[in-house]
C-alpha cells in the first residue's frame, strides 16, 4: 500500500470480512500463508453455505479448501437464530468426508490432518486401512463412500460435508462412474465440495451440479502460484520455447527456436546427421539426441534438480537409471547417501532378504544412493513409496517417471523433462493431449520453494515447435463422463429407491446431462443439413427424365458389384480357415503372402480352441508364431512331411535354425510356381446385374449431356442423406439413452432370477449387490453355480484370478493353468462367461469381459508359499517375467475378491472359510506389507 488511506481502508477491508466470515478468520490464522484470492471465495461460499466447485493448476492450492469445509465441521456452525444475547447456538460436531482416488492420497491427506487435528479426530478407511472409522474427519478412497451409500452405513449418520479431490477422475473410463453415484446418492443436507484440475467445461459441470445438488458456486482460476517456463533441448543447446508472456499467449514460438530447427532438419536432410556405426549404410538421415546422463547432468549444472523425466515406458524408465549409473553420474553428498540408506532399510525390513535379490533392491538402492530412481506401476509398491518419500525431501534429485506419477501424490519438482510427445495408451501409440501436458508439466515449481518452474521438451526431427507451443498454450482439457449402468448398481438402486426413481437417478447423471446437451446441436446440425439436400436436388434435376430413378440404378449397380466382390472373399475365406484346420504337426506349407511369405512347417495346429485357427508354424527364415486365415489368399496346400522332434522348443535359436534348415531342405520352391490370384467370379455373369445395366442404358437421362455434372450433385445430397440419417440416429440414442440401458440390464437381471417380475430383488440378486469388481454377474453366476466349491485356498485364489486379471496388451497364446480342480473350474467359469455374453449381446449391452488365465499359476504358485522369484517367471508376459509391481496389485485385486467372497452372504461356510484362508496365504512376504497409515 502507497499511502496511509489506502492502508486504512484496507484494514477496513478485512475487519468487515472477518466478521462476516468468522470461521475463514480462524482458519486462516492458522496457515502461516496468505489466502490466494480463489481460495478465499471458494471458502467464503463454502461458509455461506453453499457447495462449491473449485477448478485450478497443480501446485495452486486447492486442497485448502477441502480443509476448510474440515474446519467448519470440527468447529460446528449456527443451525438457530442467535439468543437474546447475540449468543449463536453451536450444534454437536458434524462429520466431513474426504474422499480421493487412490489409496497413497488417501494415506497422504491422513498423515496431513492427522497432524493438524490430532488422530483422535481423524480417521482413515481405505480398502489396506481401516482407522478411527468413527471419527468426525475420515478420509476414504470414493469407492469406499459409495459401498457406504449403498448399505446405508450407520457411519453417514451426522455427515454434513463431502470432499470429492481429484474430482475430474469421473472421467476415467474405468472408475469414473463411482464419483458420478455418490454424487448423485448423497443426501440433500449434505454440502459437497468439488476439487478439480483445471478443465475447459467447468461451467457445464457446474450447471450439472445445481440440478443434483442444489446451490454450487464455480471458482476457477488459471493462475499458476509458480510461473512456469517451457523450453526445447534441440542437441545441447536449450531454448525458450516463448520469448516472454506475449508471444505465449498468441502462440508465437521463439524466432531463434525455430530457425535452429528448421537448419538441424536441413543439416539432416543433406545427410550430415547420418551415423557412421553399422547403420550408416541405411536409407534416410538419424537423429542423435542428447543422452539421458548428459540431459540430468545439464539440469544439475544449471540448478535445475530435483526434476522428474517423464518416459512413457517402464523398461526405458529402469534402462535410464541403468544409463546414468554406467555414465558414473553422482547428485549426493555422503550425508545425503547415509541418510537415505537409513530410511531405505527401515522400510524394507519387512520383506525377506531373498525376496529383495530377485526384486533388485541392490541396483534400486545403488541408484538411490547417488540420488537417481524410476518411478512406474511395475515396481513393488514400498520402492515407489520410498522413491516419493526420498524425492520430496529432497534427497532423490532425477526420478524417471511414467505418466502415472502424474495422476499420483503430491511430488513436485523444480523441472519437468519430457522425453517425448507420444505414448502408448494400451492399444495404440497416440499424442499427449493438451490436458495431458499440462498435468505433467504442472509438477514443475515447488510452492513456497521455488521462484519459477522449468519444462523442457527433448526435440526430435518428428517434434515441431508449434506443436509443443499448440500444447502448452491451449487449455481444452473437458471435462467427458464415463458414466454407466452395471449389474451390481442397477440392484443396489431398485433395492435402495424402486426401478421407476433408479430409471429417474439415471437420468440425473452427468453422462446423460452432457448427451442431452450435445443433442441441442445435433439437431441444429440436422436442420442445416436438410436445408442443404433441397438445393442439391434443385441442381440434380434433369429435363430429360426422372434423374432420381436413374441415379438410383447407378447406385444399385455400384451395390451389388460390391456384394459379389465381398461373396468371393467370404469365399475364399472360408476356404483358408477349413485348410488350416485340417493341419497336422510336421506339415510343410507356403505362406502365399505378407512379410511371412515362404515355406513354413507347422509346430501347433492349434484346433479346438475358440475362434478362427491361428497355427503355430516355423518359417525357413527361422521366424515362429500363429498365422491367421488373413494371410492365405489361397487355401493352404500341405506340400510335405517333415519329423518336429517332441517337446520342440521354439524359443531356442539353435532349435529354429536346424528345423529350419530341414524345411529348405526339402527343395521346394520358396514361391511355387504359381501366384496366387483371385478366382473372382466374373461380375458380368451375374443376371441381376446385367438387367440393371440394361435398364439403366435403356433410361431416358443415360442421353442426357449433362448426365455425369446431375450425377455428380446427387451423389453429394446422396453422402449428406447418409449423414444427415446417421446425425437423426445419434440424436434418438442419445436421448434417455442410459434409461433404456438400465431397462435392459434390469430385464437380463430378471430373467436371470437377480430381481423378481414385480421389480423386488431376490436373494441372488442381494448377493450380487456386495460384488465389486467389473465382472460382477460373472462372479455372482459363479457363486450360485458352486464353480468354486471344493477348491483348496491356492486353487480357489488361482480361479477367482481369471476374472480380475486383465493383461496389459494382447498376447498370441493363452496362458496354461494348473491341472485338476483350477482347470475344471476355469473351464466351467468361461461357459458361464459364454452365456452371459451371449445374453449381453442379444440385449445390446456392453459385453463382458473374456476371462483371463495370465495371472492363475503366479498366484497358485504363491498361495502355495513358492519362492517370489519362481512366482514372477511363471507370469505369462511377452517380455520375460511378470514385474514385481503388477503381481502386487493383481494379488491385493484377488484378496479383495477373495475378502467378498468371505464376507458374501450368498456364499457357502465352507467356501467363505476357504476364501479366508486364501487371504491369509497370499498375504505374506511382499504382500505382507501396507503402507503404515
Amino acid at each position: 500500500m502507497s499511502s496511509p488511506a489506502e492502508r486504512y481502508a484496507e484494514a477496513r477491508r478485512r475487519a468487515a470480512q472477518a466478521s462476516q466470515f468468522p470461521a475463514l478468520e480462524e482458519f486462516a490464522l492458522d496457515l502461516g500463508f496468505d489466502l490466494d484470492d480463489f481460495q478465499r471465495e471458494a471458502c467464503q461460499s463454502l461458509e455461506r453455505g453453499s457447495g462449491v466447485l473449485v477448478c485450478a493448476p497443480t501446485g495452486a492450492g486447492k486442497t485448502v479448501v477441502g480443509e476448510f469445509a474440515v474446519h467448519l465441521a470440527l468447529r460446528g456452525t449456527p443451525t438457530t437464530p442467535a439468543g437474546a444475547d447475540g449468543a449463536a447456538a453451536l450444534p454437536a460436531r458434524r462429520k466431513c468426508f474426504y474422499t480421493t482416488p487412490i489409496k497413497a492420497l488417501s494415506n497422504q491427506k491422513y498423515h496431513d490432518l492427522v497432524e493438524r487435528y490430532g488422530a483422535e479426530q481423524v480417521g482413515l478407511l481405505t480398502g489396506d486401512n481401516a482407522i478411527n472409522g468413527d471419527a468426525p474427519v475420515v478420509v476414504m478412497t470414493t469407492e469406499v463412500l459409495r459401498n457406504m451409500l449403498y448399505a446405508g452405513s450407520a457411519t453417514l449418520e451426522g455427515l454434513a460435508y463431502v470432499v470429492m479431490d481429484e474430482v475430474h477422475y469421473l472421467a476415467d473410463r474405468f472408475r469414473g462412474g463411482v464419483w458420478e453415484e455418490v454424487i448423485i446418492h448423497l443426501p440433500a443436507s449434505v454440502t459437497l465440495v468439488s476439487l478439480s484440475a483445471t478443465v475447459s467445461n467447468a461451467e457445464e459441470f457446474a450447471d450439472w451440479l445445481v440440478t443434483v445438488r442444489g446451490e454450487t458456486v464455480v471458482v476457477v482460476s488459471e493462475h499458476r502460484p509458480v510461473p512456469l517456463w517451457q523450453h526445447m533441448l534441440v542437441g545441447k543447446r536449450m531454448f525458450d520455447l516463448f520469448h516472454d508472456a506475449d508471444a505465449a499467449r498468441k502462440h508465437d514460438v521463439h524466432p531463434e527456436l525455430l530457425r535452429h530447427t528448421r537448419d538441424t532438419l536441413r543439416r539432416l536432410e543433406l545427410g550430415e546427421g547420418r551415423s557412421a556405426g553399422p547403420g550408416a549404410g541405411r536409407r534416410g538421415p538419424r537423429w542423435r539426441g542428447p543422452m539421458r546422463p548428459d540431459i540430468v547432468d545439464r539440469l544439475d549444472r544449471e540448478g535445475l534438480l530435483p526434476a522428474i523425466l517423464f518416459i512413457f515406458s517402464r523398461a526405458g524408465c529402469a534402462a535410464a537409471v541403468q544409463q546414468c549409473l554406467a555414465a558414473g553420474l553422482r547428485l549426493t553428498s555422503p550425508e545425503e547417501r547415509a541418510e537415505i540408506r537409513r530410511v531405505v532399510e527401515s522400510r524394507v525390513t519387512a520383506i525377506p532378504g531373498e525376496d529383495l535379490t530377485v526384486l533388485g533392491y541392490w541396483e534400486w538402492l545403488d541408484g538411490l544412493e547417488r540420488g537417481l530412481a524410476a518411478h512406474h506401476a511395475g515396481m513393488l509398491p514400498v520402492f515407489k513409496e520410498v522413491v516419493e518419500e526420498l524425492f520430496v525431501r529432497g534427497l532423490v534429485k532425477a526420478v524417471f517417471a511414467t505418466e502415472t506419477l502424474a495422476l499420483g501424490i503430491n511430488m513436485p519438482a523444480r523441472c519437468v523433462v519430457l522425453e517425448r510427445l507420444v505414448k502408448f495408451n494400451g492399444e495404440a501409440h497416440v499424442d499427449l493431449t493438451p490436458g495431458e501436458y499440462t498435468q505433467l508439466t504442472g509438477r514443475a515449481g515447488r510452492r513456497g520453494i521455488d521462484v519459477e518452474g522449468h519444462a523442457v521438451v527433448v526435440w526430435s526431427p518428428e517434434t515441431d515447435p508449434r506443436h509443443v507451443a499448440g500444447l502448452a498454450s491451449t487449455r481444452t482439457y473437458p471435462l467427458r463422463s464415463s458414466f454407466r449402468p452395471s449389474y451390481n448398481m442397477a440392484v443396489n438402486l431398485v433395492g435402495t429407491v424402486g426401478t421407476d426413481p433408479a430409471r429417474a437417478l439415471l437420468e440425473s447423471s452427468f453422462a446423460q446431462f452432457q448427451a442431452d446437451r450435445s443433442v441441442v446441436g445435433l439437431a441444429r446440425q440436422v436442420q442445416r443439413n436438410t436445408e442443404t439436400i433441397d438445393a442439391y436436388g434443385v441442381e440434380a434435376v434433369c429435363h430429360h427424365g426422372d434423374f432420381d430413378e436413374y441415379f438410383a440404378l447407378r447406385v444399385a449397380i455400384a451395390d451389388r458389384e460390391r456384394a459379389i466382390a465381398r461373396q468371393g472373399q467370404t469365399q475364399r475365406k472360408a476356404a483358408a480357415v477349413a485348410s488350416l484346420e485340417r493341419l497336422r504337426v510336421g506339415d510343410v506349407i507356403r505362406v502365399p503372402s505378407g512379410r511371412r511369405a515362404g515355406l513354413a512347417v507347422v509346430l501347433d495346429p492349434a484346433t479346438g480352441g475358440f475362434g478362427e485357427p491361428r497355427p503355430l508354424v516355423l518359417t525357413q527364415d527361422r521366424w515362429a508364431g500363429r498365422v491367421t486365415p488373413g494371410d492365405f489368399t489361397t487355401p493352404a496346400e500341405v506340400l510335405a512331411r517333415i519329423r518336429v522332434p517332441k517337446h520342440f522348443n521354439h524359443r531356442s535359436p539353435a532349435a529354429r535354425r536346424d528345423l529350419a534348415a530341414e524345411v529348405s531342405g526339402t527343395g521346394l520352391d520358396r514361391h511355387g510356381g504359381r501366384r496366387g490370384g483371385r478366382s473372382r467370379q466374373a461380375v458380368g455373369e451375374d443376371h441381376r446385374l446385367s438387367q440393371l445395366r440394361t435398364e439403366l442404358r435403356h433410361h431416358p437421362c443415360h442421353a442426357c449431356p449433362d448426365r455425369e455434372e446431375h450425377a455428380r450433385w446427387a451423389e453429394r445430397r446422396r453422402r449428406l442423406e447418409k449423414d444427415t440419417e446417421e446425425l437423426r440416429q445419434r440424436v434418438t440414442g442419445r436421448t434417455g439413452s442410459l434409461a433404456r440401458t438400465f431397462d435392459r440390464i434390469v430385464a437380463l437381471l430378471t430373467a436371470r432370477g437377480y430381481l423378481s417380475a414385480d421389480g423386488g430383488v431376490t436373494d441372488a440378486g442381494r448377493m450380487l449387490g456386495r460384488i465389486w469388481t467389473e465382472a460382477d454377474l460373472l462372479v455372482a453366476e459363479c457363486l450360485r453355480r458352486g464353480v468354486w466349491d471344493g477348491l483348496s485356498p491356492a486353487e480357489l485364489a488361482a480361479a477367482v484370478s481369471v476374472v480380475v486379471f486383465e493383461a496389459r496388451r494382447d498376447v498370441d497364446e493363452r496362458a496354461s493353468l494348473p491341472r485338476g480342480p483350477v482347470a475344471d473350474a476355469v473351464e466351467e467359469t468361461l461357459t458361464l462367461w459364454s452365456e452371459i455374453e451371449s445374453d449381453e449381446a442379444d440385449r445390446g449391452l456392453t459385453v463382458t469381459r473374456e476371462p483371463d488365465f495370465g495371472f492363475a499359476w503366479p498366484i497358485y504358485r504363491w498361495a502355495r508359499g513358492e519362492a517370489l522369484a519362481k512366482v514372477l517367471a511363471s507370469g505369462h508376459q511377452i517380455d520375460g517375467e511378470m514385474p514385481a509391481g503388477d503381481f502386487v496389485r493383481w494379488a491385493r485385486q484377488v484378496v479383495d475378491l477373495l475378502g467378498q467372497l468371505a464376507d458374501s452372504g450368498g456364499a457357502p461356510t465352507e467356501l467363505r472359510a476357504t476364501a479366508r484362508q486364501a487371504i491369509a496365504a497370499v498375504n505374506r512376504g511382499v504382500l505382507a506389507y501396507h503402507a503404515s497409515a
